[in-house]
């Protein structure tokens, strides 16, 4: 099933053949399970847990829990109408055409700034090994392979990320695996003294920063969490989009279970939360060392640099999804909605690919100017996106069961009361940031840029609506 078949019909049909179904149901399934692990998991983990403590394990479930509650929404749409657009197309239906305009352009701009911030970390690893190419080579290197990547075919994207996505996994199923062993002590030639449970509370306890400091863990970690909604965008282009929906969503709780809440609890079992190794060698490198694992960081510098370019591929894909997507829509250049003879987006990818080369060179250029504006702008824009999957979902569950109740094959749990904690969760979360300096900016910058996009989609709205006077 290709995603032409599954747009609204208030889309504009595309020139071309559309979208083909080229991700097959293994790709599908990586994506879901890798789009969890985000470079932000092995490198931001540190901070959180220098902030938090041991209690940084429920601010960590606490964000799970609000994107697995994210997760079902979005599910219960997709599953009913995949979309190239996902989000945004559902906006678009239950909100109004400005919705989907606005919602979509901030989520395309969240996915290019990352490109450049990705790109940059992965050209500073590359440098390090290889220090003849200079950095801004590597960041060029790698942009330039993965536009490449996806410019062949989708089934380029989806191989790609299913490698780089079974890397991630394994690598962190063999770091929780191994490191419960040496917590409990059963290691063979383990360097660690197995004290099983004991340093979650021997270091001050279990809140040693108090019960506050879960709040600033929960800003510290909600962004690592970004970009489990990518299946939805993706099962568009698959043989089987119900079921690979479906079966991501029921499977979002045990993948942050073991992945997240799973590893930072081997972290914080094998070392004292406030061993200086954690902030300076990073946690995961700091809990190798600590079992005895030879070359810890050289390993994890090669697992980072797979979840580096797994970000990439997958922001790459994103962007340009929903860049073809609104073109569809007639809310961007037609020429985004082209496609070649094989399904891809041409125009679409190359349009975000120049942004996101933009915006590296901007990077170099003005680190603390220019490209900090553009960070800071597109920060907050994560939980935007989620309040708006959560205010579709309300309204949208009413239409699928007018429209086509027997679609309605996932069901977010509690509806409406679940979906209304949530929405208080999120704005609560954004209400919190204000208070924090570095929260604070990302919030009311991105806020600026969304009134901005808001405002420019209302105008545009009613510029169309308005009737041409005839001639005479």
């Amino acid at each position: 099933m290709s995603s032409q078949s599954a747009l609204a019909p208030n889309e504009t049909p595309p020139e071309g053949d559309g979208l083909k179904a080229g991700l097959k149901n293994r790709h599908l399934s990586m994506i879901a399970i890798g789009g969890v692990i985000g470079a932000g998991l092995f490198v931001g983990s540190g901070s959180g847990i220098a902030a938090a403590g041991p209690a940084i394990l429920v601010s960590y479930a606490l964000v799970g829990a609000m994107v697995v509650l994210v997760m079902r929404m979005l599910g219960e749409m997709a599953a009913a109408r995949p979309s190239s657009g996902s989000f945004s197309a559902y906006a678009d239906q239950a909100l109004g055409r400005w919705a989907g305009f606005s919602i979509g352009w901030l989520y395309w701009f969240f996915w290019v700034v990352v490109l450049a911030v990705e790109a940059t970390a992965g050209a500073t690893i590359l440098n390090g090994w290889i220090p003849a190419v200079p950095q801004w080579a590597w960041a060029l290197i790698v942009m330039v392979v993965l536009t490449v990547v996806n410019l062949a075919a989708v089934g380029s994207y989806g191989e790609f990320e299913f490698w780089f996505a079974g890397i991630k996994v394994v690598a962190i199923g063999a770091f929780v695996i191994v490191g419960l062993l040496a917590v409990f002590g059963v290691l063979p030639g383990s360097d660690n003294p197995g004290a099983g449970l004991g340093h979650l509370t021997d270091a001050g306890g279990f809140f040693p920063k108090g019960p506050g400091a879960i709040l600033t863990g929960v800003l510290m970690v909600v962004f690592s969490f970004m970009g489990s909604e990518i299946v939805t965008l993706a099962a568009g282009e698959s043989e089987d989009p119900q079921k690979a929906v479906t079966r991501a969503t029921n499977s979002v709780i045990w993948r942050i279970g073991i992945f997240y809440l799973g590893s930072i609890f081997v972290v914080l079992t094998l070392l004292p939360w406030n061993d200086p190794s954690i902030t300076k060698d990073g946690s995961y490198v700091a809990a190798l060392n600590s079992i005895g694992i030879p070359h810890a960081g050289q390993v994890m510098d090669v697992i980072v640099l797979t979840a580096v370019l797994s970000c990439l591929n997958s922001g790459l894909y994103t962007a340009s999804r929903m860049a073809f997507s609104l073109g569809r829509r007639g809310d961007a250049p037609r020429a985004f909605a082209r496609t070649t003879s094989r399904g891809v987006p041409r125009t679409a990818i190359l349009g975000s690919v120049v942004f996101g080369f933009l915006a590296v060179w901007f990077n170099y250029q003005w680190p603390d100017t220019v490209f900090d504006f553009l960070l800071n702008s597109s920060g907050a824009v994560a939980l935007f996106v989620w309040l708006v999957i959560c205010f579709t979902q309300l309204r949208m569950r009413g239409m699928i069961l007018r429209e086509q109740p027997e679609k309605l094959v996932v069901k977010m749990w509690l509806f409406p009361y679940l979906t209304w904690a949530t929405i208080a969760m999120i704005s609560f979360v954004l209400v919190y940031m204000l208070t924090d300096d570095a929260g604070r900016e990302q919030v009311l910058l991105s806020l600026l840029v969304a009134v901005f996009v808001v405002a420019f989609a209302l105008v545009r709205e009613r510029v169309q609506r308005k009737p041409v006077p005839r001639e005479g």
